[in-house]
């Protein structure tokens, strides 16, 4: 297995990442390939590394980037998750490697989890290079998720602080920004929950591009992102939707409802626990489902 560093251009930044190459040679026509990015303020060093590997040993090419104002890749302001254009960072990507002369452009696949797990149902959905999906724990409704995590009482004054962010940005000032997690239970952040704080702060020895730091208008974006509407449109491209049973940051109940309503050919794979469980204590199972998903979906396309 190869690995290189790499970058490709979307929307005027440079995204950043690495390219897998299997160690057997490809057959005729080059390897099937996937493109990965990760979640919400997450850089590709949070166990996307591991995911790679085991894929890349299953015989597909892959290509795991950042997302732009996020790690290594290019982009400003800095920390802002803006769902829209790291949809089309997938996209850009999906073009860069039907470029690379190791791939068969005929066989793309696309993995996201969490934020960017709901990304990959909506290009999947209205991009037909895609030949294969796995979403894994997913963001399925923004405004929903967000009528999970706020209280009602204090709605209006998060959508004030939105206004005067918006009004203090078109003056020329800079963004406010909110924490992505917070060791203290009731202190105001974009992901709530001891779960999230000790994940990301177990990471910090070998992800030291990720900040603890996200704008405020992210949570903004968040709010209004909607990829679940798209999903009974992906068939007939296979999705593979894996879901935790305790998942209260992409709620379960959501993630279940939106795999019902999504076509055939679909499968779901269930895990115990919370939201983070899949890149630790279920890495295996996680790691395998999709790559047996990618193997037959992708080795099989024609």
């Amino acid at each position: 297995m190869e690995r290189q560093n790499v970058e490709f251009l979307s929307e005027g930044a440079r995204l950043r990442g690495w390219f897998y190459l299997p160690a057997h040679p490809a057959r005729e026509g080059g390897h099937p390939a996937i493109v990965m990015a990760h979640g919400f303020s997450a850089v590709k060093e949070q166990y996307l590394d591991r995911y790679a590997e085991v894929f890349a040993k299953a015989g597909l090419a892959v290509l795991v980037y950042d997302h732009r104002n996020f790690g290594e890749s290019e982009g400003l302001p800095r920390q802002e998750v803006d769902p829209a254009l790291q949809k089309r960072g997938y996209r850009d990507a999906l073009s860069y490697l039907s470029t690379r002369p190791e791939v068969d452009a005929t066989r793309l696949g696309i993995w996201g989890t969490s934020f960017s797990g709901g990304h990959v149902l909506e290009v999947a959905a209205i991009d037909r290079r895609v030949k294969c999906v796995v979403s894994q724990v997913p963001q399925i409704s923004g405004y929903q998720s967000a009528l999970r995590r706020t209280r009602a009482d204090h709605v209006p004054l998060l959508l004030s602080r939105f206004e005067a962010d918006r009004a203090r940005r078109f003056a020329g000032g800079a963004p406010a920004m909110l924490p992505a997690t917070s060791a203290d239970p009731g202190g105001p952040c974009a992901m709530a929950g001891a779960d999230s704080h000790a994940f990301f702060a177990g990471t910090t020895a070998f992800a030291p591009n990720w900040r603890n730091e996200v704008t405020l208008r992210s949570a903004e974006l968040s709010r209004e992102n909607e990829p679940g509407v798209h999903i009974a449109r992906i068939s007939p491209t296979p999705l593979l939707m894996i879901v935790a049973d305790a998942d209260t940051l992409t709620a379960t109940d959501l993630c279940l409802r939106a795999y019902k309503d999504a076509l055939q050919p679909k499968q779901l794979t269930m895990i115990a626990g919370g939201h983070f469980t899949p890149y630790v204590e279920h890495f295996e199972t996680t790691s395998r489902s999709a790559a047996e998903w990618f193997q037959c979906h992708l080795n099989s396309h024609s």
